[in-house]
């Protein structure tokens, strides 16, 4: 890749990140109200992110083999049991991912 080629997806990139991060003030106008579908996206798109990682984070696991998939689902135990403790998403796929590591490291 040239130096220009390299300039120019910089710069995209850039574009593009400030207008998403844009758009939305743009569209909902702080005189009108958010539409209704927009309130629903905002309530349903963190639960559905949230099962679409839980998915792709076991689609390789084998249950049948080696570990059976513990460290996977003290991992994911450790996530709920977060989650229900302090509803903070953040800290849930954060403490989850930890328990992961340090099981995968350390014990299995």
């Amino acid at each position: 890749m040239t130096i220009t080629q390299r300039i120019v997806t910089v710069a995209l990139c850039g574009l593009a990140t400030v207008l998403t991060r844009a758009l939305p003030f743009l569209i909902f106008t702080p005189g009108r109200p958010t539409p209704k579908y927009v309130q629903y996206l905002g309530k349903a798109l963190p639960a559905a992110i949230f099962g679409m990682l839980v998915v792709y984070c076991l689609k390789d696991v084998s249950f049948l083999t080696g570990d059976h998939g513990l460290p996977q689902m003290i991992a994911i135990a450790v996530t709920v049991g977060l989650h229900l403790w302090k509803k903070q998403m953040l800290l849930s796929v954060a403490g989850g991912t930890a328990a992961y590591m340090l099981l995968v490291q350390l014990v299995f």
